[in-house]
């Protein structure tokens, strides 16, 4: 059973907007937590940040207790405004994986 209850937990990951559809630079984690909390239990909220000015890179994210909260949010927050910006609420993604470092010898003619 705890299985599952650690399984609904990543599923239930929810992405912010990124690109055009950005979180405002003044929008806190806290502010994204109390946001996103009228729709159900949020397990962690956070916006990333720029870790030399600390200011939002304009994207965050929100883990809710379960599959339908998660839902809820979404629906609930998706085009809603959060500190002055249209934000777009949707389920985050696994990150592309990063190529190949290339650190050996070079190969080819000398």
């Amino acid at each position: 059973m705890a299985m599952k209850t650690a399984t609904a937990a990543i599923s239930a990951n929810l992405q912010m907007g990124r690109g055009l559809r950005r979180l405002s630079k003044r929008t806190t984690t806290e502010g994204l937590r109390d946001a996103f909390a009228k729709f159900g239990e949020v397990i962690h909220a956070k916006v990333v940040t720029d870790r030399v000015s600390g200011y939002s890179k304009g994207f965050g994210f929100v883990k809710y207790a379960t599959l339908e909260d998660a839902e809820a949010g979404i629906k609930g927050m998706d085009g809603q405004f959060l500190d002055g910006w249209v934000i777009f609420a949707e389920y985050a993604r696994p990150r592309a994986p990063l190529p190949p470092l290339n650190n050996g010898p070079p190969q080819g003619q000398w």
